[in-house]
Formats: C-alpha cells, sequence, structure tokens
C-alpha cells in the first residue's frame, strides 16, 4: 500500500471517526504485541525451570499465535476496516503476551507462587493436550445443558415480558412473582430441583431456566412500557390495529432492552451452569472442576476455566454480532 492511499485510508472519517475502534492508527502496537509474545517464547525456552515441566505444548500454542498475527497483518494489508480491527485489538494482545510471561517467571521459572496452587500456563496447556478428548466431551454436554437451559429461559421470557409490559391484568398478577423470584439466586433451588426432577440433567435446565428467565421477562417488559407514546398515536392516525402496534412498533422500540436482558441472562445462565454441575452432575465442565479439585490437579481447575472463559466469550460474541445487525439502524444516531 502506498503512502497516499494509506494516509487516504487513515484520513477516511468513517474509519478514524468510529466511535468502535479506539486509536486506529496506532500500528506500532501491533508489532509491540508480536515482539511481547517473542519474549513470553523466549522466556519460557531458555530460561531454567524450577520444577519438571513439559513446555513443548505451551510452546507450540506460542509459536502459533505469532504466525496468527503475522498471517493477519498479510491479510489486512489491502482490507482497510479489517486493519482498523487488528490495530484496535493489538494494545490488548500486548497485555496477553505481558501477563503470561509475567506468570511464567513466577511460576515455573521461579517458584514464587507455589505449586500445586499455581501451575505455569505450560502445566495448563499440557493438561488441554492430554485431556482433550474429556475436555471436549465435557465441553459438550456443558452446551447441551446451557443452551436447553438459556432458549428455555429466553423463550418463556419473553412471552412473559410481553404479557406484563403489554396486557395490564397480566402485569398485575405477575409482575409480584417475577419479583420474589428475581431475588433469590437459582442455585437456591438446587435442593427442590434435585428431590422433584428426575435427573441432574433436568435439575441443569431448570435452574438455568430461573437464572435467565428473570432478566429476559423484566427487561422485555421495561422496554414495552419504555416506548414512548408518540409511536402508538403515530401508528394509530395510520390504522394500526393492537397486532401491528406491538409487533411492529412496541418491540422493535425494546429491542436494545430484549438483548440487554438476553446478554445478563447468558452471564447468570454460565454462572449457574458451572455450580449445578458440581452438584449432582455426571459430566460437564463443572464435574470436571469439582473432580479435578479433589485430587489436588489444580493445571486441570485451570484448564478447565479457561475453556469456560473461551466459550462464554464465542457465546457474548455471537449474541453481539446477532444484536448489532438487528440494531444497525442505531450506528445512525451515533
Amino acid at each position: 500500500m502506498s503512502f497516499a492511499k494509506t494516509k487516504k485510508w487513515f484520513d477516511n472519517p468513517l474509519i478514524v471517526g468510529d466511535t468502535r475502534y479506539w486509536k486506529p492508527k496506532s500500528e506500532w502496537w501491533f508489532w509491540l504485541s508480536v515482539f511481547s509474545f517473542f519474549i513470553a517464547l523466549t522466556v519460557n525456552i531458555f530460561l531454567p525451570f524450577v520444577e519438571q515441566v513439559r513446555s513443548l505444548p505451551y510452546q507450540i500454542a506460542i509459536s502459533s499465535v505469532i504466525v496468527i498475527l503475522l498471517i493477519l497483518y498479510f491479510f489486512a494489508l489491502k482490507r482497510p476496516f479489517f486493519r482498523v480491527k487488528l490495530y484496535y485489538r493489538s494494545q490488548f494482545v500486548f497485555a496477553v503476551a505481558i501477563a503470561l510471561t509475567l506468570w511464567d517467571l513466577a511460576t515455573a521459572k521461579s517458584g514464587i507462587f507455589p505449586m500445586p496452587f499455581f501451575p505455569s500456563f505450560s502445566q495448563i496447556v499440557d493438561v488441554i493436550v492430554q485431556d482433550r478428548q474429556l475436555l471436549l466431551k465435557s465441553a459438550i454436554y456443558s452446551m447441551r445443558l446451557f443452551f436447553a437451559g438459556l432458549s428455555t429461559g429466553i423463550i418463556l421470557g419473553l412471552a412473559t415480558g410481553i404479557l406484563i409490559g403489554w396486557l395490564r391484568q397480566w402485569d398485575y398478577w405477575l409482575s409480584p412473582i417475577i419479583k420474589i423470584t428475581g431475588i433469590i439466586p437459582a442455585v437456591a433451588w438446587i435442593p427442590v430441583a434435585l428431590v422433584i426432577l428426575p435427573s441432574s440433567f433436568a435439575t441443569g435446565i431448570f435452574l438455568i431456566f430461573i437464572a435467565s428467565w428473570f432478566p429476559v421477562s423484566s427487561m422485555v417488559a421495561s422496554g414495552i412500557s419504555a416506548t414512548p407514546k408518540v409511536y402508538f398515536e403515530l401508528a394509530k392516525t395510520l390504522g394500526a390495529d393492537q397486532k401491528f402496534l406491538l409487533f411492529r412498533v412496541a418491540l422493535p422500540s425494546a429491542m436494545p432492552s430484549i438483548f440487554m436482558g438476553i446478554m445478563t441472562a447468558t452471564a447468570f445462565s454460565f454462572t449457574t451452569l458451572i455450580v449445578s454441575e458440581m452438584i449432582g452432575a455426571e459430566a460437564g465442565l463443572g464435574f470436571y472442576i469439582n473432580w479435578a479439585k479433589g485430587w489436588g490437579a489444580y493445571a486441570k481447575v485451570y484448564a478447565a476455566i479457561i475453556i469456560i472463559g473461551i466459550e462464554f466469550s464465542l457465546i457474548l460474541a455471537l449474541i453481539e454480532s446477532v444484536k448489532s445487525h438487528v440494531l444497525r439502524w442505531q450506528r445512525n444516531f451515533k
């Protein structure tokens, strides 16, 4: 890319002025992030270990990150918007590399943080490689339980929220129930659910449903109630009936609140998922963490926690992508 084209690209107000991206001109942050991963790799390879650690999988992982970053850079040379996103993430990538290096120095390289409570990332990555089949099976089981409970909570939460926000008589009867059940943590229902429901899987679905139902229903109801009256009055003057007012006026206006409720429900559901799997479950990442803790295998515990974090981030990114598409009209007002 020539200097003139590069300058024209950076001067484009649609790119630099986009409030979604912070410091889109910071190319040197990208190269600093690449260099920081080289430092992390160098420290792991050349500094001696104070304990026996199988570090080859970790070194391969760090090397793969460096290669991926370089591939992304050359891929972004003729793709301005992708390049902005790459630069936008560079500072965070740099911070991750520094954190990996410091943790390596404090654990496997010096023993400042003692084993087994503070395993190095070399040990954690090695556990992920060795237990990959069990971790994959546990992750699939957890996701099956999570989506079954969350989808049930979202569907019923939408229905409940619409009834409360749109019909006064339903608001009268359901609002007190939601307010009472909403302040009770979902995990408090574990003893009751274990007695009533036939299996641990059904118990998990019920608990996740409770955790997700309240935020979705309350945010849907508040979003519908907050719809400006002028929208309804304008639609009525054009001959709109009640069905049109609900589905073409109230619900579109409540979409930001609906997505806020879904994202909140996702966070609550993930917490409830792990806790429910630690009690009575026979599979899942929560069960894996509980089992590993019992044996004092804290590297396995950290490995499962990292996988949980990755899954949660991917699900939130998917929801955010759908939200960005549905609410794309909001960008014109920012």
